[in-house]
Formats: structure tokens, C-alpha cells, sequence
């Protein structure tokens, strides 16, 4: 194997709850993450959240993030695509990318909750997969 392959990992992670189910596809690349997660009855890429390492504003000493969204017309994905872009950028000091299209029809707002839950579970469970030794910063 070449070393630049050895620098490219990849991990997939599910999480069900209350009848939905979400997955997450993890690429690490080098130092930056990309993560695609997809969930419900179409798949699709419904928006993109690129959380970039930067220096925290209130303590030079901590790490934070900053992101960008970019959302197709009509997706509601872009409130997960930044949440978790940020998220995962600030905890892990990586770059991280966050493709997201997830879809159920009609989904009532206990689903909107609970699908917001699992992506929240997806992201810890994310971070811990990646962890490096000292580079956590939450």
C-alpha cells in the first residue's frame, strides 16, 4: 500500500431510533473528514456544511470552528449540515465536510425531534471513532 493510501480511512456508522434510521459513511482524509449522511425513503444530497479549524474569538488557547452551507432549493438539511459541521470541526480540530440528505414524506414534528436526535447521536459517536489522543477539544 502507498503511503497516501494509508492516510485515506473509512467507517460506517448507523443509528435507529423511533422507527427512523440514519447512517453516516466517514471518510478521513488525511487530517479532514467528509461525512455523508443519509437517512429515510430517497436518497439525495440535499445540502453541504464545511466547517473549517479556526481560533477560538474568546480564548486564543481553544480551537472553534466556522462553516459554510450551500443547500438545494426546497432541502431542509443545511440546520444538520452546519450543526454537525461545526460540531465535529470544533471537537476533533479538523477540517470536516457533512454531505446530508436525509427524507421521509410527511414527517411530523416528534420525527423532525427525533431525527434531529440521531444526527446529534451520529456526531458523538463520530467524534469518538476519530478521536486522537489530546486532540478532543469539547
Amino acid at each position: 500500500m502507498n503511503k497516501e493510501a494509508e492516510l485515506i480511512h473509512c467507517h460506517t456508522l448507523t443509528q435507529s431510533e423511533g422507527g427512523y434510521e440514519i447512517g453516516a459513511v466517514v471518510y478521513e482524509l488525511g487530517n479532514d473528514c467528509l461525512i455523508i449522511l443519509h437517512g429515510g425513503s430517497k436518497p439525495h444530497i440535499g445540502a453541504i456544511g464545511m466547517g473549517q479549524v479556526r481560533v477560538s474569538l474568546k480564548d486564543p488557547g481553544k480551537v472553534a470552528a466556522t462553516s459554510s452551507v450551500f443547500t438545494y432549493v426546497g432541502h431542509k438539511e443545511d440546520v444538520i449540515a452546519k450543526g454537525l459541521s461545526e460540531e465535529i470541526t470544533r471537537r476533533l480540530g479538523r477540517n470536516t465536510v457533512i454531505v446530508a440528505g436525509v427524507h421521509w414524506d410527511d414527517l411530523p414534528e416528534e420525527g423532525i425531534r427525533t431525527v434531529t436526535n440521531i444526527c446529534r447521536s451520529l456526531s458523538d459517536r463520530i467524534v469518538e471513532k476519530l478521536a486522537r489522543p489530546g486532540r478532543e477539544s469539547s
